[in-house]
């Protein structure tokens, strides 16, 4: 019977920090892109950056889960 892989929580934790810094560039400049084309007020301008700035924790929820899961095995 094959033994099932296992990561040691280090190297977990290389990998998000390797893949977070390339994720967050490309949401800045899909956030850049969509803000170039909303109204330009103050106001839109407040809630677009608002939303990007806490919307960009969403998509890193499970990726951080896992990063903190303990070591199965």
């Amino acid at each position: 019977m094959p033994r099932k892989m296992t990561m040691e929580p280090r190297q977990k934790k290389l990998i998000v920090a390797l893949a977070t810094g390339p994720f967050l560039l490309l949401y800045a400049g899909l956030c850049l892109w969509i803000w170039d084309m909303l109204p330009q007020s103050r106001w839109s301008d407040f809630l677009f950056f608002m939303a990007a700035g806490v919307a960009w924790a969403f998509p890193l929820k499970p990726v951080m889960l896992w990063m903190n899961r303990p070591k199965e095995g």
